[in-house]
């Protein structure tokens, strides 16, 4: 956990913040075009202390940016690269035999990939739910159980899944639990042609200029202790809840919309994340306090895996997105 802060300490860290916003795109741009919602996004996640689960095609840099990020706050950066036959020892690690010394032999722990500070955990979907389920322990406690021993991991720690939306064969979808443990669903689209035509003269002329580190891992466990401490009206707390509840099917005062396309809505934590995320957005646009708009542009990352949609809805061709839209459009913000 972070130490607490002077109120000195506090005011430095937010004019970091706002300074370092600048200088943290100006790294990025180095290697990253475009995408300037999807690094918003992820910064937020970073700066809150979330998870994120990053959905998009092949090819469209998803690896790159997790790369870059971590460069950016010079955090220790793992990889897994999940297929159907990954164990979840080869993730968390496995107890070794190791003759000591004096010539004694004694059980022994090797840590596995999961001991690092960012993980990418690419194409999740591709392995089984029993190993997907070794990431929930460390997502959730920060901490990984080994024959009854529990082994903290170092903070920051942040899980960063992605998934391919178009090959459904061989894949495993996750459970919702674990779904809910992702602060963000980011979505990773195509360029637009003026960017994909920057970033194929970029990749095949020299060698982009090595990204700074500006930040480490204490600065960001700082960065989480002043996010928390963003002063937030009851009033926009109140309209995060009722962004969330107003997903929920079946439930008293409903809306009809809701009842007719979706089978299963968002839970508390996304009330939770859409507060905490919309604190880090107001940090990182420099500002001291939260506004319904916060909320309201942090809904679809924040709403977009927690709302199942029926089949009435996909017949309809009703998405995810629509019916977030239609709740923002029906649920009105405060009046300050």
């Amino acid at each position: 956990m972070a130490s607490e802060l002077s109120y000195e300490d506090e005011q430095k860290t937010v004019e970091q913040i706002r300074q370092g916003r600048t200088r943290i795109d100006t790294e990025l741009s180095k290697v990253i075009v475009g995408q300037k919602a999807v690094v918003e996004e992820l910064l937020i996640a970073l700066f809150a202390g979330g998870h994120c689960l990053i959905t998009g095609a092949p090819g469209l840099a998803k690896t790159l940016l997790v790369n870059s990020i971590a460069q950016v706050f010079h955090l220790k950066f793992q990889r897994i690269q999940f297929t159907p036959d990954l164990m979840p020892a080869d993730i968390t690690g496995t107890e070794i035999l190791e003759e000591t010394a004096e010539g004694k032999r004694r059980m022994a722990f090797v840590p596995g990939p999961i001991f690092a500070n960012v993980i990418l955990a690419d194409e999740i979907n591709r392995t089984p739910p029993k190993t997907q389920a070794a990431l929930l322990e460390a997502m959730q406690e920060h901490q990984v159980t080994a024959a009854g021993v529990r082994y903290p991991l170092e903070e920051p720690f942040f899980v960063l899944a992605t998934q391919n939306p178009i090959e459904m064969e061989g894949t495993y979808p996750l459970p919702e639990a674990q779904l809910d443990r992702f602060m963000f669903n980011v979505m990773v689209d195509y360029l637009p042609e003026n960017d994909e035509v920057a970033v194929v003269q970029r990749t095949t002329a020299a060698r982009p200029k090595p990204i700074e580190a500006l930040f480490t891992g204490e600065d960001i466990l700082r960065f989480h202790d002043v996010v928390r401490r963003v002063p937030v009206a009851e009033e926009v707390v109140r309209y995060a809840v009722r962004v969330a509840a107003a997903s929920r099917p079946g439930q008293s005062g409903t809306l009809d919309f809701v009842n007719q396309w979706v089978s299963w809505g968002a839970g508390t934590r996304a009330g939770q994340y859409l507060v905490l995320g919309a604190k880090a957005r107001a940090l990182l646009s420099g500002r001291v306090h939260v506004t319904a708009d916060d909320i309201r542009a942090l809904a679809l990352p924040v709403l977009r895996h927690r709302i199942l949609v029926n089949y009435r809805a996909e017949a309809e061709g009703v998405t995810v997105e629509k019916v977030v839209g239609r709740l923002l459009e029906s649920i009105p913000g405060p009046t300050k």
